[in-house]
């Protein structure tokens, strides 16, 4: 894994949503901040508590201009799953081929219940309006991600 740093030139991106609509990052240039969180798997226990953690202060990334994305190598048909049963209210980002997790430095080995595989690891990326990445978050639990991203953007 090649993790990218504070500072430098986040990697654009143009991927499906869970409607099938094309979303780029290149439309927030200028416009707003974008909290990009990558996770691992849409309708897991722990992806779940952070997405729906995400959806319940969406009003507070809102009220500070940030636009909540989230990441997944799942396809834009589990993603829309995901977000009708839990009513997610941001957008969730089919990434199949985890190209842009790979360009983001966060698809790499993991360890699981003595099995290595690879996969996401859950980092998030708040960009801001010019598209440099201003904070990375690596330390968190999916039950206070949202609280630890909010106190980083109150400061």
């Amino acid at each position: 894994m090649n993790l990218r740093t504070v500072g430098s030139k986040a990697p654009s991106f143009s991927l499906y949503n869970q409607d099938n609509a094309l979303i780029e990052s290149e439309t927030y240039l200028g416009q707003q901040k974008i909290l990009l969180y990558f996770y691992p798997k849409a309708l897991t226990p722990g992806c779940t508590t952070q997405a729906c953690n995400l959806r319940d202060t969406q009003t507070a990334f809102t009220d500070k201009k940030v636009k909540v994305m989230g990441i997944s190598p799942d396809k834009p048909d589990k993603l829309k799953k995901f977000a009708d049963k839990y009513q997610l209210n941001f957008d969730l980002l089919a990434d199949e081929d985890h190209k842009i997790a790979d360009e983001y430095g966060v698809w790499g080995e993991k360890k699981f219940m003595g099995k290595t595989f690879d996969g996401i690891h859950r980092i998030s990326f708040l960009i801001d309006e010019q598209g440099i990445i201003e904070q990375v978050f690596t330390q968190f639990k999916t039950g206070d991600h949202h609280e630890v991203v909010l106190a980083a953007i109150s400061k």
